[in-house]
């Protein structure tokens, strides 16, 4: 078994939560906030379907918003785009985003099985391309789009997709956190977040 707690900070990913308040804003005033990244916010909607997320990471706002980024069922559906609302203590604006509402994994799950493998294929070849210094998060996900997993050929095809966003837009993945892979109330494992900047 994986010490994921070990396993993030080895890597300089220790769970950080975002510290900044809320920005006020009249579609988030009266919401109220049902979860806490290192780099986001999420605010309930309250329709039960959608949610705002005030992303800070140039990262984030680029994988939920750019013309090209990666689509299809393991990927977040965005609403909308409702621009700057604010800018973060790490300089970064912050952008409000409405998406759909993902819900945590459910223990035993489909989802979660299938959670738990990628996180323990993606960490074996994090471990295997350690050498490698910052780069081995993007060649370990390259790593598993060239050896497939056998975890369904839809996921496999977010995979390769995730792995040409990651190079195209230079940033970095992040699917060693359980909490950045999310899933539908239909059970679809999602890549909630599975990117950062360094």
């Amino acid at each position: 078994m994986i010490d994921m707690d070990a396993a993030r900070a080895m890597l300089g990913r220790q769970a950080i939560l975002l510290p900044d308040a809320v920005p006020s804003h009249p579609l988030l005033d009266g919401k109220t906030e049902i979860g806490r990244g290192e780099y986001s916010i999420v605010i309930d909607k309250g329709d039960g379907e959608h949610v705002y997320k005030i992303v800070s990471s140039p990262a984030d706002y680029f994988l939920y918003t750019a013309d090209d980024r990666p689509r299809g069922p393991h990927f977040p559906i965005v609403f909308a785009d409702h621009g700057v609302i604010g800018r973060a203590q790490s300089g970064y604006p912050f952008h409000l985003i409405e998406m759909e509402r993902l819900y945590p994994l459910a223990e035993g799950s489909p989802a979660a099985e299938l959670s738990r493998r990628l996180i323990e294929c993606y960490w074996s070849a994090c471990a295997q391309w350690s050498r490698l210094g910052a780069d081995m998060g993007r060649i370990a996900l390259y790593h598993l789009t060239v050896e497939p997993m056998k975890v369904g050929d839809s996921l496999q095809e977010a995979l390769r997709a995730l792995s040409d966003f990651v190079e195209e837009y230079q940033v970095l993945p992040d699917i060693l956190n359980a909490n950045n892979l999310m899933m539908r109330a239909d059970g679809t494992l999602v890549f909630s977040d599975p990117v950062f900047i360094a």
